[in-house]
């Protein structure tokens, strides 16, 4: 006997029974169900593109209106006022900052408005210089966030302005002294051209700055938090 003709609770309800009187009061599926599908409503920007998890998908047509998307398993559909504009399947798993157009149609002439250039051509050529700038890199780009990017790109173009003999003690000197401004950098080359690259000068220190005016009205202030310079990620000293 099948379990839901058996008694199933102390007052011997059987459920197949009590199911029949709730049976007229159901409504019947159709014999197809649409696929499930996630939706967003998007903004399209003056190039014609919608971002859709990562990647970037061309609206036809010239109107700039919001759409609503329809995100499959395997495709997504752009709709405006009911009307499908589009579909597209979706790239494969992983795959972000892609562009995707309709087929048969010129590609857009225009990158989307928040595409991002990807910088990881950049940072594996600036890490096969030297251990030391693989280093620095490893501590300045916890810090830079989304500013990341423009710092790659500005740093490889400064390795490329000097010799790799005054480079790699330039960003040995920014590790020691937690830099990562590429202005300040570009004056530490600049003092390594004057003085031995191979061996750029500390900070000249004058020993009698305590007595100075300055340094006496700062003493009576609280003492400073500098434990942000004894961080144990900080790349070690040449």
């Amino acid at each position: 006997m099948r379990l839901e003709h058996r008694p199933q609770t102390k007052g011997g309800i059987i459920p197949a029974k009590a199911f029949e009187p709730e049976r007229s009061f159901l409504q019947p599926l159709t014999p197809h169900l649409p696929a499930p599908y996630k939706f967003y409503d998007r903004e399209v920007d003056q190039y014609g593109y919608i971002a859709v998890e990562g990647n970037f998908y061309w609206v036809p047509g010239t109107d700039r209106a919001p759409v609503r998307v329809l995100h499959y398993a395997e495709h997504v559909k752009i709709y405006r006022a009911r009307v499908c504009l589009s579909e597209y399947p979706l790239p494969a798993e992983g795959v972000r900052q892609a562009r995707f157009h309709p087929e048969g149609l010129p590609k857009p002439p225009h990158a989307p408005k928040n595409c991002k250039a990807p910088t990881q051509e950049e940072e594996k050529r600036l890490r096969a210089i030297a251990p030391a700038i693989s280093a620095y890199l490893d501590w300045v780009l916890e810090r830079k966030g989304p500013a990341r990017h423009r710092f790659l790109r500005s740093l490889l173009a400064l390795s490329r302005k000097m010799s790799p003999e005054l480079f790699i003690p330039c960003l040995e000197r920014a590790a020691k002294y937690r830099i990562e401004e590429i202005t300040t950098i570009e004056r530490i080359a600049l003092l390594g051209l004057q003085q031995d690259a191979a061996a750029l000068p500390l900070v000249a220190v004058d020993p009698q700055f305590t007595q100075r005016e300055a340094y006496l009205e700062g003493s009576l202030t609280d003492a400073p938090d500098l434990s942000i310079y004894q961080d144990p990620k900080t790349p070690p000293a040449p």
